[in-house]
């Protein structure tokens, strides 16, 4: 008897070994997931994100396009609801873990805080989805795309899904009509249900294929970040490489990078387009200043022209900047492909992504500012914030001569 209950004990701890071997990455995945926000290791978590998810690495460029620098002293000050206030205070209450600052194509201010350095890579979140739009545009000059066609065309997986009908512009411009609750505070909402499932190795197509209609394509800009990953989808049913291998020699290679950079991919190898990127600061800018130039940089135009136009330029009354709904005190941002356009600017865009991340553009002060953020209150008055941020972006790029 003792004998079998001996080897009922081994058989049942090689049982717990096994699922122990098994399971060890999506438990081990799921809680840093969980504390993925928590405000004594955020920062820490949004510059080692590849110790959490898999990834995709594109290699920096060779050679390497050059940042001068020029450092200066900025602007203190900024007007937010008819007070002055201090940008230096509002950096360290709004948790900023990176600021660089370029006018006339030249670094006039770098600092970085919470323990980042110019060589850390920090996640874009949805500053992500700018760079997305850049590389698509990139696809459709080649010819693998054509916007005005049904995202079903490029992608039949998704036949049957609520994408299947829905014009590629449309998803460009998050007026897909698709269901989906982006609210970050709802722990029952679509986002943090996909963030779950991501954690626990569900498939990022798998998770896109279930979501439904519930508005006509083309009216409305409701934001949905799965609108991007279906951008990545169709990309990569495109061009036939994964978005990371395209992108590495489309766009990261050819604006001449310092260092490589990461896109977090779910279990299949799929790239989280629609907010996994992960790069320095000094590469965003990079990026901030191949679009301030109209697609064109180091002699080289890399993102058409046209393109860089038409992501910036909201063309349909529903995407226009200022304009207010109801229940919102507040004009709302316009929205063009993949990027922001504020209200009452002269011409200023920005990528942005939650936790208050920037790359903002203003093409008639000759400025691009990245702002790397690890904000963990972001949740109780990030929407304030995301303003106020705006407002503090635009105070130092004036003041800048």
């Amino acid at each position: 008897m003792k004998k079998l209950l001996f080897r009922i004990s081994l058989g049942l701890i090689a049982v717990i070994f096994l699922l122990l071997a098994i399971f060890h990455r999506p438990l081990y995945r799921a809680y840093r997931v969980a504390t993925l926000f928590d405000e004594a290791q955020i920062a820490e978590n949004f510059r080692s994100m590849d110790t959490i998810f898999d990834k995709a690495v594109m290699n920096k460029g060779n050679p390497h396009f050059a940042l001068a620098k020029a450092p200066r002293p900025i602007t203190d000050t900024y007007l937010w609801q008819g007070r002055e206030k201090s940008i230096s205070a509002f950096l360290k209450e709004n948790s900023t873990t990176g600021l660089l600052v370029i006018k006339d194509g030249v670094i006039v201010h770098e600092a970085y805080f919470q323990g980042n350095t110019k060589d850390s890579k920090v996640i874009a979140w949805s500053v992500s989805k700018s760079l997305l739009s850049a590389v698509f545009g990139i696809a459709v000059h080649e010819g693998f795309i054509d916007i005005e066609k049904n995202v079903a065309h490029y992608v039949p997986y998704l036949k049957e899904s609520g994408y299947e009908k829905v014009r590629i512009k449309d998803v460009l411009q998050m007026s897909s009509g698709i269901r989906f609750d982006e609210t970050y505070s709802d722990p029952d909402s679509d986002i943090n249900r996909m963030g779950r499932s991501l954690a626990l190795n569900t498939s990022i197509d798998a998770f896109v294929k279930s979501l439904k209609n519930e508005r006509p394509p083309g009216t409305y800009n409701h934001y949905v970040s799965m609108d991007t990953q279906v951008l990545g989808m169709i990309l990569r049913e495109a061009t036939g490489e994964p978005v990371g291998a395209y992108m590495e020699r489309k766009l990261w290679q050819p604006l001449g990078t310092d260092a490589d950079a990461y896109w977090l991919t779910d279990n299949e190898g799929m790239e989280l387009v629609f907010g996994g990127l992960n790069a320095t600061a000094r590469d965003y800018a990079r990026f901030g200043l191949l679009y301030l130039n109209n697609g064109k940089l180091n002699n080289r135009q890399i993102v058409p022209e046209a393109w860089v136009k038409a992501s910036i330029t909201p063309d349909a009354p529903h995407l226009m900047p200022g304009r207010r709904e109801p229940g919102k005190d507040y004009p709302l941002r316009g929205y063009g492909y993949q990027w922001w356009i504020p209200p009452g600017g002269n011409g200023d865009y920005s990528a942005i992504g939650i936790y208050n991340q920037y790359i903002y553009i203003n093409p008639e002060l000759k400025v691009v500012i990245v702002k790397n953020t690890a904000y963990a209150d972001y949740n109780k008055d990030g929407n304030e914030k995301s303003r106020e941020n705006i407002a503090v972006l635009r105070a130092i790029a004036n003041a800048l001569e």
